[in-house]
């Protein structure tokens, strides 16, 4: 079986072209071809299949075997690839995925492809929506107290469920590898949580770490990110425009005509192989 490794700000991923339709466990190939020392070793799998509302349909299963929604330095890989394989013509792209279509456009000169930038949609607060069981609109500075820490969290979704805390610390010395996996599992959140920790440090410029739920830490998150821009906008911290740093690189964030968060990154082949079925 064929594959390619991408990877969207150090985000990377295991792009495999399913089309074929051939039945596999895909939960149970994700969790030995992400496997860094066994397997491939990625955070994630990403399947192209064929879709009857979009041009293509991105399905991702996370290092444990779990289905995820939505992918947003993933989604960039996809059209990364397509892009590449000469299957896409001219600069917009929709795709299906978990979280309902999205489209995407492709930035390049000519052959030289650049990055894409990604309608994200309406970021929603509301907490049936994330879910979180919470009472209220929506959740902004929860109190959260977590293997001894005091957090302040804003529940987001962004197709799949963020939970944000703002420091004004450096994030590098959040203990996440500690916080994280407590604050995915907290039961108030029935589906598990992306974690992010970030700092504000101008009205235009966040630093983010994020701890992935079924993937752990991990270099970037395109929905983490884009959920931290949210929350940020959410609690009057940053503009309608923002550069969301994280361990991997950097995404551009804007608010689009209609609210819906617009996101624009690299994305990178790393190789191609063949996984011995």
């Amino acid at each position: 079986m064929k594959f390619t490794k991408l990877h969207g700000t150090g985000n990377d991923f295991v792009l495999i072209d399913a089309r074929d339709r051939r039945p596999r466990d895909w939960s149970a190939l994700a969790r030995v071809a992400c496997d860094r020392h066994f397997g491939v070793g990625s955070d994630g799998i990403l399947l192209i299949q064929d879709s009857k509302s979009a041009d293509y349909r991105m399905v991702m299963y996370n290092p444990d075997g779990s289905e995820a929604e939505m992918c947003g330095n993933g989604i960039r890989c996809f059209a990364r690839y397509l892009f590449d394989a000469r299957e896409v013509r001219g600069p917009a792209l929709s795709v299906e995925t978990g979280a309902g279509v999205k489209r995407l456009e492709i930035e390049a000169d000519g052959d030289r492809f650049r990055r894409v930038v990604v309608d994200m949609g309406v970021p929603t607060f509301a907490p049936s929506e994330i879910p979180i069981l919470a009472d209220g609109p929506e959740v902004v500075d929860l109190p959260l107290d977590v293997a001894g820490w005091n957090l302040r969290v804003t529940a987001v979704s962004m197709g799949n469920p963020h939970a944000v805390h703002f420091t004004g610390e450096d994030v590098a010395e959040f203990p996440l590898e500690q916080v994280g996996p407590r604050v995915e599992h907290d039961s108030r959140f029935p589906r598990r949580v992306n974690f992010e920790i970030a700092r504000v440090k101008s009205p235009d410029t966040v630093d983010v770490r994020v701890w992935e739920r079924g993937a752990g830490i991990t270099l970037a998150c395109g929905t983490g990110a884009c959920a931290v821009f949210a929350a940020a906008r959410r609690k009057g911290l940053v503009g309608e425009r923002a550069v969301l740093k994280l361990p991997g690189g950097e995404l551009e964030m804007r608010v689009g005509p209609e609210g819906q968060i617009l996101m624009a990154g690299p994305a990178e082949i790393v190789f191609t192989g063949e996984w011995p079925e």
